[in-house]
């Protein structure tokens, strides 16, 4: 299957609009395939091309992938120094600090997000699954995102944090607000203040009553942070933990369901006749069809550097690293553009981020996919779309890309 589809640095006479994807109106609008101009752009001279933004801001655009590593990497490039840019408010979050202030948030929680920390969880979340995937098949043909993937991505993390379950309607709607980018600046900070406090008091509980959840080891751990770091710790894991990985797992299995594999009608179906290939599949997937809506988030150049390319930045600009090219670059991934389950652990995909700000619950958020797509393909063999693939509506104004609904039906 091949799959297509404020600087210092002065712009082009014809600068180049990004995100590559927006309407007329200005609203982001991703397809299910990376935009061609990502592959155009990479090829072109050193890969490094002028961008103009939404919000008006210019921006070098970082295509390959060795150049977005040491972008991703490098401490000359800073995440603080580019907030005043950013589509999204995450000033005071993990996503927002540099250096010893990102090490000393991260800390407080990194042991609960490492691979042995995971073994622990994987039989409550194998439980969770049955559980939604039961109640959806109870309910015949279904909407496979509101009744099983966001159910079950929400529970796994507010499980995880103590949220409890009657709240967890209301956080998902403040985090919906959180993680638009086409309503107003004002309705977004409303409903990052009104989590934010709402977290807050859970926070305190825990140093009343501590349990043995996530959120108690924050209240406790985290006493030494400034308070706005305390609160939006939780606030970015818990919206990252459910909406990342249940759009990850809706855009899977549209993928599977629409696309051939080898001597397969369906990618889906050559998982139902090879489970072993579930893990590979999971991770080509997210390498080819990332759940970022418009590339990493933009960082600012502190001092003048020259990237792998040759390409040559000047302190003070602004740079996007763009994970979606470079997870394509040839140079690194032989015939890119075609789904492999078999390919190669290394090089790793750049989906999760690399360097400092790599994904902390990357590991979670695999299991979580493998999970869900083996016990789909297990229990629904014969799982189909209940529309044409071209009626499956996908987000919009959204920093997570992705199919908003995916109806299906199955025998």
């Amino acid at each position: 299957m091949t799959a297509t589809s404020s600087s210092a640095h002065p712009p082009s006479a014809c600068p180049i609009i990004h995100p590559f994807d927006l309407d007329e109106g200005g609203v982001n609008r991703p397809g299910l395939y990376k935009s061609d101009r990502y592959h155009a752009l990479r090829e072109a001279g050193t890969g490094v091309a002028d961008v103009l933004r939404a919000n008006g801001t210019t921006a070098r655009l970082i295509t390959r992938y060795q150049d977005v590593r040491h972008v991703l990497r490098g401490p000359e490039f800073s995440r603080t120094a580019a907030l005043d840019v950013d589509d999204v408010e995450l000033e005071g979050t993990l996503l927002g600090l540099d250096g010893d202030e990102h090490t000393a948030v991260r800390r407080v929680v990194r042991d609960r997000f490492t691979p042995q920390a995971l073994d622990r969880l994987l039989d409550r979340i194998e439980t969770s699954a049955r559980v939604h995937l039961e109640g959806m098949i109870r309910n015949g043909a279904s909407d496979l995102i509101d009744d099983f993937a966001l159910p079950f991505a929400l529970d796994v993390i507010g499980d995880l944090f103590g949220v409890p379950q009657q709240e967890r309607t209301q956080l998902r709607v403040w985090g919906e607000a959180f993680l638009s980018t086409s309503l107003p600046r004002e309705e977004v900070s409303a409903a990052e203040q009104a989590m934010a406090m709402y977290l807050a008091g859970l926070i305190d509980q825990r140093r009343q009553a501590p349990t043995d959840d996530l959120l108690t080891q924050i209240a406790t751990e985290g006493t030494h942070l400034p308070f706005d770091q305390l609160v939006k710790l939780p606030l970015a894991l818990l919206v990252g933990g459910w909406e990342t990985t249940a759009s990850s797992i809706g855009t899977a299995v549209l993928v599977l369901l629409t696309h051939p594999y080898e001597e397969y009608e369906t990618a889906y179906a050559y998982l139902v006749a090879n489970p072993s290939a579930v893990s590979g599949a999971a991770t080509e997937l997210q390498r080819m069809f990332s759940t970022s809506a418009a590339d990493a988030m933009p960082r600012r150049v502190l001092r003048d550097t020259v990237l792998p390319s040759g390409a040559h930045l000047r302190a003070g600009e602004i740079v996007i690293p763009s994970h979606d090219a470079a997870n394509f670059d040839p140079r690194v991934f032989s015939d890119p553009h075609t789904m492999r389950f078999d390919r190669p652990a290394q090089p790793h995909h750049l989906s999760f981020g690399y360097g400092a700000h790599y994904c902390i619950g990357r590991h979670l958020g695999q299991a979580e996919v493998e999970v869900a797509l083996t016990l789909l393909t297990t229990r629904l063999p014969n799982l189909r779309l209940a529309v044409p693939a071209e009626e499956v509506p996908l987000k919009a104004g959204h920093a997570i890309a992705g199919p908003e609904h995916v109806p299906v039906a199955w025998d």
